[in-house]
This record gives C-alpha cells, sequence and structure tokens, in this order.
C-alpha cells in the first residue's frame, strides 16, 4: 500500500486516451490530472507538481520536446513519452531531452501502466537508501559520487543528473570492470525486459548523456567503455572502492 496518492499528469491532445488513462490510473490509486496541450501541461505542472508525467509529443501550442526541455530546467520528474511507431529519431529526440522511457503508440495501457510502476518504484527505493544512510563514497579520479546523498560532483562542481541517470550511474559503478549488457541495464534500471531490439536505445541515449556530463571528452571516453556486442562497463580503476565519510 502506498503512504500517499502518487499523482500522475496525462498530457495528450486526443481526448479518448486522457480518458481511458486517467480511468484506470484512477482506478489502481494514483491522483490524475490532465493536458491537452503543451502551454497547460507547463501550467497544470507548477499547480500540482505530479510525481510522474505521461507526455504525448505531438501537441498544439508547445511540442512535447519543448514541454520536456521545459520541465528539466526545474525538475527531475520521471518523464514517459509517448511516441508513434514507426518514428525512431522521435524516441531519440524525446530521451535527449531529458525523458526518462518512452511507450510507442499504438500502446497497451497495461504496458504503460507496469513502466509508471516501474519507474515509481525506483523513486521509492531511492528515498529508502538515502532514509537508511547508506555511506557509500566514490571518489574516482576528479570525480565524487555520494551514493547516500544521491550527489555527483566533478572538480567540486555538482553535476545535476535526473533520477534514472543517477540509477544507471549507480549500477554501473558499483559493478565497475565488469561488462553489463544493455538487456541486464535495462531490466536492472528501468524495470522490464526489452522486448524489441529498438527497446534497449533508451539505455543507449542515457549512456551519451551521462558521458557529456561525466567524461572530459564525451567523443573518446575514459570511464563509461562500449562493450563491443554486449554493453557497457564503467572502468575499474584501483580507486574504485568506496570510502566511509
Amino acid at each position: 500500500m502506498r503512504a500517499k496518492k502518487e499523482k500522475i499528469l496525462i498530457v495528450d491532445d486526443e481526448a479518448t486516451i486522457c480518458q481511458i488513462l486517467e480511468t484506470r490510473l484512477t482506478i489502481r490509486g494514483y491522483k490524475t490530472y490532465t493536458a491537452v496541450n503543451g502551454k497547460q501541461a507547463v501550467e497544470v505542472f507548477h499547480r500540482e507538481k505530479p510525481d510522474l508525467v505521461v507526455l504525448d509529443i505531438m501537441l498544439p501550442q508547445l511540442d512535447g520536446y519543448g514541454v520536456c526541455r521545459e520541465l528539466r530546467k526545474e525538475s527531475n520528474v520521471p518523464i514517459i513519452m509517448l511516441t508513434a511507431l514507426g518514428d525512431i529519431s522521435d524516441r531519440v529526440m524525446g530521451l535527449e531531452f531529458g525523458a526518462d522511457d518512452y511507450v510507442i503508440k499504438p500502446f497497451s495501457p497495461k504496458e504503460l501502466e507496469a513502466r509508471i510502476r516501474s519507474i515509481l518504484r525506483r523513486v521509492d527505493i531511492n528515498v529508502i537508501t538515502s532514509v537508511k544512510q547508506v555511506k557509500d563514497v566514490f571518489e574516482i579520479g576528479n570525480l565524487t559520487i555520494d551514493l547516500n546523498k544521491r550527489h555527483v560532483s566533478k572538480k567540486g562542481q555538482k553535476i545535476h543528473l535526473t533520477g534514472m541517470e543517477f540509477g544507471l550511474l549507480e549500477i554501473l559503478v558499483t559493478k565497475a570492470g565488469k561488462r553489463l549488457p544493455r538487456a541486464l541495464i535495462l531490466n536492472s534500471v528501468w524495470g522490464y525486459v526489452p522486448e524489441r531490439h529498438i527497446d534497449t536505445r533508451v539505455v543507449d541515449v542515457h549512456i551519451s548523456r551521462l558521458r557529456s556530463k561525466l567524461e572530459e571528452d564525451p567523443s573518446n571516453p575514459d570511464l563509461i567503455l562500449t562493450a563491443r556486442g554486449t554493453g557497457y562497463m564503467f572502468r575499474n580503476f584501483p580507486t574504485i572502492e568506496p570510502y566511509t565519510k
């Protein structure tokens, strides 16, 4: 049982989709809000401060990319984007703007509900971990990664990471030196097994985002390495062992 009703903002200009999702998610114990265009979505977000946003790309007034960009200026709220079946570039672009995951239209409401549960569960786990005061702090070159405070700094300057980016970094660092398949990463961080090869593109884009924030030269990464034919691996530095503050 959830201690409080988690709030979900549904943004889609198709009334039928909004109605179906609003009904199903309300039955499952969530408090829901809807918006039919991008500007309204930003307004509702500011007013209601939802715990997760389901965001269509094709919206009037301000498209999903613009909404995602606006929300990421101030919040790490999880964002699941709804994308058209054939538009791979749409999915990738949505992730590059800061979305955490995507679901392809036409979609199964059950699939979307599973994605929502998985992402919110990870948020809950992160809160519980923080409360337990885990003391793992990693010093890696000019990086400091504090798993307790969920804080990353580079040369003493704080680096802004979304919740999913930190979750990805956490599994890479705690398993440094090990080759991690994309499917394993997706299951561990996002909470589902890929049904299609394209599903693992979520991992690739998030890896690219992490590299752009952590690496000295993202085009020639020294920390997050590509394991050819497998997935990714965090370089096993001699100083990778955590210490306790």
